[in-house]
Formats: C-alpha cells, sequence, structure tokens
C-alpha cells in the first residue's frame, strides 16, 4: 500500500520525514562536492572577489577617511586651544611691556626731574604731574595735580627738563593752572650769562612751529653775545627767580635803530613732551624780602 494517499480533490502533499531526508541528502552532496571538487568554492570565489572583496576595500578606505578626519579635528581642536592660549600670553606680555615701557620712561624724567633738582639746589621745589592741558601739540598753558593745599601760590615758577617751563597763574585747592614760556602773552625777564646783558625773552607759538622763540630789546654795542649763549633769567624780573636757564640763542641781528638787537632763541625745555614738572614753592617777592 502507497504512503503517499491522495483523495480526490485534495492537493499532493509530501510527508515531512520525506523532505528532510530530500533536504539531508542534498546537504551531505553539497559538502562532498565542496571538500573534494571545486564546483561551488570556485563560483563563491568568484562572487567575493567581484563583489565582497571591492566592498570591503570599499569600506576599509571609507574607514580610514573618517579616522584621518576624527584625528585632524582633534588636531585643529588642539591647535585652536594652543592659539588662544598663545593669544593670552601675547596680551600679558603685551601689557608688561607697554606697563616696563611707562616705567622706563617715568625713570628717564624722574632722573632728569632729580638732576634739575640738584641744578637749583638753592630752592625748595615739589614734584607735580601734568593732569591737563589746551588743544594743540605744544603746552602752551596746561593744569597740574597740585594747588594750594600743598602750599602752591600764583607766580611760583616751574622747572622740568633742563629749565624753565613757565609760572603759576590761578590755583584751586588740587589744581594749579600755568602758563608756559612760549605762550603769546607770555614775557620773561632776561640776561645772557656770558656777558650779563638783559633783554626780554618773549612767547611765540607760531614761532616755536620752528623749536624756537624770540628775544628783543638786547644792547650790546661791544658785540661780545654770540649765537650759543646761554639765556637765563634776570635778577630784575618781577616774577621769575634768577638764575633759571631758559634756552640758547640760535639767530642774532641788529635792530633798525642800530641800539638794541633781537632775535631767536631755542628753549631748554621740550614743550612736546611733558609729564611731570618741578614747583620752586619760593616766590620772587619773599627771595628778594
Amino acid at each position: 500500500m502507497s504512503p503517499i494517499i491522495k483523495q480526490k480533490g485534495e492537493r499532493y502533499k509530501l510527508p515531512d520525514r520525506y523532505l528532510l531526508f530530500i533536504l539531508t541528502v542534498i546537504c551531505l552532496g553539497l559538502i562532498i562536492l565542496t571538500l573534494y571538487t571545486d564546483y561551488i568554492s570556485r563560483p563563491l570565489g568568484f562572487v567575493a572577489g567581484r563583489v565582497i572583496v571591492p566592498m570591503q576595500s570599499g569600506l576599509s578606505h571609507v574607514g580610514s577617511y573618517l579616522g584621518g578626519r576624527r584625528d585632524e579635528l582633534a588636531n585643529i581642536r588642539d591647535l585652536l586651544a594652543e592659539n588662544e592660549r598663545l593669544r593670552e600670553q601675547l596680551d600679558i606680555l603685551t601689557l608688561e611691556n607697554t606697563l616696563y615701557k611707562q616705567d622706563r620712561y617715568e625713570l628717564a624724567n624722574l632722573r632728569i626731574l632729580y638732576e634739575l633738582d640738584s641744578m637749583y639746589a638753592d630752592y625748595e621745589k615739589v614734584g607735580a604731574r601734568i593732569i591737563a592741558r589746551d588743544p594743540g601739540n605744544w603746552f602752551h598753558s596746561f593744569t597740574i595735580d597740585k594747588g594750594y593745599e600743598d602750599g602752591l601760590a600764583e607766580d611760583m615758577n616751574i622747572l622740568a627738563g633742563a629749565g624753565l617751563i613757565g609760572r603759576i597763574v590761578r590755583v584751586g585747592p588740587n589744581w594749579s593752572r600755568v602758563i608756559t614760556i612760549i605762550a603769546d602773552n607770555s614775557n620773561v625777564s632776561g640776561q645772557v650769562l656770558a656777558t650779563e646783558d638783559n633783554l626780554i625773552v618773549r612767547g611765540n607759538r607760531e614761532l616755536y612751529a620752528d623749536g624756537v622763540i624770540e628775544f628783543e630789546q638786547l644792547i650790546d654795542n661791544a658785540d661780545r653775545v654770540v649765537v650759543g649763549d646761554k639765556i637765563v633769567t634776570s635778577i630784575i624780573s618781577d616774577k621769575y627767580l634768577p638764575g633759571i636757564l631758559i634756552g640758547y640763542i640760535t639767530q642774532i641781528s641788529r635792530d633798525a635803530n642800530n641800539l638794541t638787537k633781537s632775535g631767536q632763541l631755542a628753549p631748554a625745555v621740550d614743550f612736546e613732551r611733558l609729564s611731570e614738572v618741578l614747583v620752586i614753592t619760593e616766590l620772587k617777592q619773599s627771595i628778594e624780602d
């Protein structure tokens, strides 16, 4: 009797045990073919060589590329962090260098003031700092940070550089206004140090554009005064103490009246660069008294 029974109207169905037996035989056959022949390995190798290997190679290249980009990004982050650190160090060094230059500049000014103080040791002096000035390139007038609370008064003489700057014209509690010898309305009674001939030094801001101011009313009939002579404050000045250096004669000529001479002199002070000054705390009148 046949194990496969097909009823009328039913679809043919293979029993499960026969299906399992057939699949087992097929698998054993494939194993034997694989072990003893290349009928299967050759097609599989061909497929692997044409499809899988290129795919693996492509994936490897993609992985390498992504790994390289990751390393580059990490390096860029490190470089950015290092650049920021270096910028901070540069800012600190720039600030330190600026402070060092300021300290060196102030030290140089203090040395000049110390030497100036030694030159006029007979006068009592106090140091002051310029806190404001009129618009322009030169200090024809300015304000210092000391006033009557510090013992200052009008007409006290101001020194800097190598000599005379001007005098105080107004005084507040903690400030004083100074007019300099280069201002247009400034007049100083001076004398030639070598000959003691008297003259008048007049401020002239227009002339100071060339680094000079003017003098006049010099009586020098013997032609003893020459270019290069020092001009100092005169003992007959009513505002300025005697013997303070004003400047050096750069030009001299005889006036039309043939009696007096006039000319130009270079001030002993650079009025373009001022920051600290010395104030002589004695007045001309008190010295005379």
